[in-house]
């Protein structure tokens, strides 16, 4: 049995879906006003790992990611540009995609956009203040009322008179509590708005993610998921305007993934440590990047620095050797291997338990010496098998080895390598060992390993 750590009930619990081997997943997606940044990577990964488990074990999963493509960030950063905030939104959405695809991450069933589900915001908001959980302030917005939801802060654990004492904001008049959020921002000049009851205006924030999972999902669902960062006060707030909307439970189970930390600092622009994907995807091949932010446990905090780049390469690079000469295509699977990779995921999806695994039967495969031996055939295939359902070693050994799936294509020129490995062939033939060590030097510098056999010589990245 799949066994959950819940961060609303601050324990590690049996997963027992709402119906029957089916799965319903909501996963807070991106803002799309700039490019994405490793921690967002971090969050598609990791989310998309969870759905393809649950999906290898049996599960119908529904999984959804929404887009935020309306806020104050997006029209600020499309003022800024001179541009729409329809041109700026759309260009993100196609470098969030581009990202997600090089990182093996699958396209979420359902991925809606805050902009067309406005219908469902208002009829949202509509219910909370016939409720007596919203009202109309002052300055024409509409607020949730905090108090009137008793189980505020318990997914974050936060108490709501220590909130009030920690106030060091402007008390805000058109507001009853400080605490207090805003649902609908009456329209301002020279931004966007959508007509509803109070007046012509657009969503907060913590609303659309609501009114978008409950639309998609229903009112009672499996799994939410997010980054740590939005456990307060976003999935807070979400969960007290779904609950006091619909009258019902909202997600049964809470899953958030740990921060992305840069050498052991927090990443943040102002430290000047930030790194957008398309960045790293410069230097590393993609499947390092999935590979890396898998080698740690989701819940943990992640430790971006060359080093830890360079060491998931290197054990990536070994797993795709010990594929390298064995044929794994249509043999069975060790059916105890399996076992062993599934209770390590069943327990909170522990990733790194479970590459530790792969790394065990490529040790195995490594110590077999009849590489086309039905073991060895086997063990790859089992090796591919389960790497695949974390979304890793996909692509064939010798195209990783040489580069050739890397985002950098000017980085890899596989017709000068080969001609260099010819010329160098030739003078080993001819016993001109000086000029063919040249050669081998030559192509040291760009980062390419030689593998020498009776008959022929290979090569791979270094």
């Amino acid at each position: 049995m799949v066994a959950i750590y819940n961060s609303f009930t601050r324990k590690k619990e049996p997963f027992t879906p709402i119906e029957p081997n089916k799965i319903r997943m909501y996963v807070c997606g991106m803002t799309v006003y700039d490019f994405c940044h490793i921690g967002h990577g971090r969050v598609m990964v990791v989310f998309d790992m969870v759905s393809r488990y649950l999906r290898s074990i049996g599960f119908d999963v529904l999984y959804v990611r929404n887009i935020t493509d309306i806020d104050d960030k997006i029209i600020d950063r499309a003022n800024s540009n001179n541009e729409s905030i329809t041109n700026l939104t759309n260009r993100f959405i196609e470098e969030m995609n581009e990202d997600a695809n090089a990182l093996g991450v699958l396209p979420p069933d359902l991925e809606p956009k805050a902009t067309e589900h406005m219908k469902e915001i208002i009829e949202m908001i509509s219910q909370l203040i016939k409720k007596e959980h919203a009202y109309l302030g002052s300055n024409g917005d509409v607020f949730f009322n905090v108090g009137s939801f008793n189980e505020y802060g318990k997914l974050s654990g936060k108490n709501l008179e220590e909130l009030r004492s920690g106030e060091r904001v402007e008390i805000q008049k058109e507001k009853n509590d400080p605490l207090d959020f805003v649902l609908w921002k009456s329209a301002k000049k020279g931004e966007p708005s959508w007509p509803s009851p109070w007046g012509d205006g657009r969503p907060g924030w913590h609303i659309e993610c609501s009114a978008m999972s409950v639309h998609c999902l229903g009112s009672h669902f499996d799994i939410h998921g997010g980054g740590q960062d939005l456990q307060f006060p976003h999935h807070e707030n979400e969960i007290a305007q779904s609950v006091c909307s619909t009258g019902g439970k909202f997600a049964s189970v809470w899953m958030h993934n740990g921060f992305v930390r840069v050498d052991e600092e927090k990443m943040s622009k102002s430290l000047g440590n930030f790194f957008t994907i398309k960045e790293v995807l410069k230097k590393y091949q993609p499947e390092v990047i999935r590979f890396f932010i898998l080698s740690s446990h989701y819940r943990s905090p992640l430790n971006y620095s060359v080093e830890n780049l360079d060491e998931a390469k290197s054990a990536l690079t070994r797993l795709y050797t010990a594929l390298k000469e064995s044929n794994s295509n249509n043999v069975g699977v060790d059916k105890d291997y399996l076992t062993q990779f599934n209770s390590y995921m069943d327990d909170d999806f522990n990733t790194p338990k479970a590459i530790s695994l792969l790394h065990e039967i490529a040790k195995k495969i490594n110590r077999n010496e009849d590489k086309i031996h039905e073991e060895s055939k086997i063990l790859a295939s089992t090796l591919k098998k389960l790497g695949s359902i974390l979304g890793l070693l996909e692509s064939e050994p010798q195209d990783f080895l040489k580069g050739k799936n890397s985002e950098n294509k000017d980085d890899v020129d596989t017709d000068h390598i080969n001609d260099l490995i010819r010329q160098r062939n030739i003078a080993r033939d001819k016993k001109d060992f000086e000029k063919a060590d040249e050669i081998r030097r030559q192509l040291a510098e760009l980062d390419v390993t030689l593998e020498d056999t009776e008959d022929s010589t290979d090569w791979r990245r270094s």
